[in-house]
């Protein structure tokens, strides 16, 4: 039981010495401090808003923009007058080509074979009593030719041999001596512009037939359009 009584009173003893050491060596200040430095603490520079001075109405002076976007061009300012007028031009330009497709497949004639094959035959008829030596060919009509795209092919040995190795603008004249000018793309060996103002002036459907004779390097002389017999 002694022995007890003296152990608890050295052991006391001993944290009374601990706890003078500490006081001297100020540990626990120093601890303190060290917490205190270690917290986080809010940087004052982000809790600053920047204010906004308005701007007086009428006030000219531009606004400031950064050196890099202050170069750039400004952009343009569309208003929506200008971009209605656009839009509705090319909402009726379209309107007058789907109208015109529909009237191109309302009045397109079919030939039969017959009939092509009797307007083919009166052509050549007609080809072979030209007699002037220039060089001619037949080209019977297909949808292609005189609705819709209105593109004319013509022979590919007839135009590599006669007619020019670039695009350019060709004559076709009847046997009226009116004279239609037309686009010649030597690429794709046909009449391109001007074919359908052609086609549509000389009433030319699906089954009629055309003699071309190239009277010089840029001109078709006797451009007669022979029509098959139920084409009218």
């Amino acid at each position: 039981m002694a022995g007890a009584i003296a152990y608890e009173e050295q052991r006391r003893r001993q944290v009374e010495e601990n706890k003078r050491k500490l006081e001297e060596l100020k540990l626990h200040h120093l601890s303190a401090a060290v917490r205190e430095a270690a917290t986080p603490k809010p940087s004052p520079t982000k809790s600053l808003k920047r204010k906004r001075v308005p701007r007086e109405a009428g006030e000219d002076t531009p606004i400031r923009r950064s050196g890099r976007v202050a170069s750039l061009p400004e952009q343009p300012k569309y208003r929506f007058e200008d971009v209605f007028h656009v839009l509705e031009k090319k909402i009726r330009r379209g309107r007058r080509t789907t109208t015109s497709t529909r009237s191109d497949l309302i009045n397109r004639v079919y030939a039969t074979d017959k009939a092509r094959e009797y307007a083919t035959t009166m052509a050549e008829e007609l080809q072979a009593k030209l007699g002037s030596g220039y060089p001619s060919f037949v080209k019977p009509m297909t949808q292609s030719h005189v609705t819709g795209g209105f593109w004319l092919g013509l022979p590919l040995p007839f135009c590599r041999k006669h007619l020019p190795k670039r695009d350019e603008r060709l004559t076709l004249k009847d046997e009226q001596g009116v004279e239609s000018e037309t686009l010649y793309l030597a690429l794709k060996n046909g009449l391109s512009a001007g074919w359908r103002g052609f086609a549509i002036q000389h009433n030319l459907v699906d089954g009629d037939c055309l003699v071309f004779e190239l009277i010089n390097r840029t001109t078709f002389k006797n451009c007669v359009p022979v029509a098959s017999y139920n084409s009218r």
